[in-house]
């Protein structure tokens, strides 16, 4: 179990770098979606052995599923890491849980719990302080990164009500398929082919891209779908306040990306949002339970919205983005 949490901690929280890494010299929705595409056929060819053919509204939810956490999610990192740093967009995707929790609020259209709107507001605050050239990027490059984790939480949201095969491996695979097609097709109509020099490539973007097929897409997919057969969902949640700091440190070290007191602020209040998101309701429910005071609020009042942890939304489709 040490194993697999330190994969999903340290490889997908490494993913950023090797993404920067990566679009150096390979173009960038063109790089993604190769690399969404070989690690989608590797899973459903190993999915494949032991479970039926998807039917076809499988194969549809999974292309709908693809198209928002793989071209929306993944595609505005990958594009967005051109103009600022891997850590930045690491700190910006962290607000995804922020986002999940917004979205659950407006669809049942009930008040979030306490613990919620605390870490809503958190959230909003450390996006504020980071959405700066000052920390390492342009405000239009920070805005995608913003727009690309609302799509990866709607994507989410989705895959958790849509019909998936059984098994995880496919359940993966097809919105992984789906979205690296799509992913090749944008950036072909964006012209990212135009001037390619295959010459050109450098050692460390081949490097970086085969970083996040075997290991991002690969090895950390099924180290997640492990865990979240063998570990609590509060406890796999974890991953989503430290993959940040994993991504800011190694932007700092090997990247050599300026991390000053604004982002060092911005990240901690990112992190506490998301922290009090993920946890806090469990947490806080405990201690009252724990003191014997009443679960329930008074009548008239509506009960705040307690739903599960982000994780559990994201189920067997989730790769880091990363």
């Amino acid at each position: 179990m040490i194993a697999s949490f330190a994969a999903i901690y340290m490889v997908w929280g490494s993913t950023y770098l090797a993404i920067r890494y990566a679009i150096e010299t390979l173009p960038s929705l063109v790089m993604g979606g190769f690399r969404f595409l070989i690690a989608g056929a590797i899973m459903y060819v190993w999915g494949r052995r032991r479970a039926p053919a998807p039917t076809a509204t499988e194969w549809r939810a999974g292309a709908a599923i693809g198209a928002l956490l793989f071209l929306g999610g993944n595609g505005a990192v990958v594009v967005a890491e051109r103009t600022i740093a891997s850590g930045l967009a690491a700190l910006l995707i962290a607000t995804e849980p922020l986002m999940i929790a917004s979205l659950e609020a407006v669809h049942t259209r009930r008040r979030p719990a306490g613990t919620r709107l605390v870490g809503l507001g958190l959230g909003v605050a450390g996006v504020a302080l980071l959405v700066d050239p000052s920390t390492g990027g342009s405000l239009g490059g920070c805005l995608l990164v913003i727009g690309g984790s609302l799509t990866w939480a709607l994507g989410s949201m989705y895959g958790n009500i849509a019909p998936r095969p059984k098994s995880p491996l496919l359940a993966a695979a097809i919105p992984m398929l789906a979205g690296g097609a799509l992913m090749l097709v944008v950036g072909s109509l964006a012209g990212e082919w135009r001037g390619f020099d295959i010459a050109a490539v450098s050692a460390r973007s081949l490097v970086g891209f085969a970083y996040l097929l075997v290991f991002g897409s690969l090895v950390a997919f099924t180290a997640y779908s492990w865990l979240l057969r063998e570990a609590s969902p509060t406890m796999v949640s974890t991953y989503a306040f430290v993959n940040p700091a994993v991504a800011v440190f190694l932007g700092w070290a090997l990247g050599g990306e300026a991390v000053g007191p604004r982002t060092l602020m911005g990240a901690t209040v990112i992190v506490a949002g998301v922290v009090l998101i993920t946890v806090g309701p469990t947490a806080w429910t405990r201690l009252r339970r724990g003191l014997g005071m009443p679960l329930a609020p008074p009548r008239g009042i509506p009960a705040p919205v307690e739903s599960s942890p982000p994780v559990d939304a994201q189920t067997a489709v989730r790769d880091r983005r990363k």
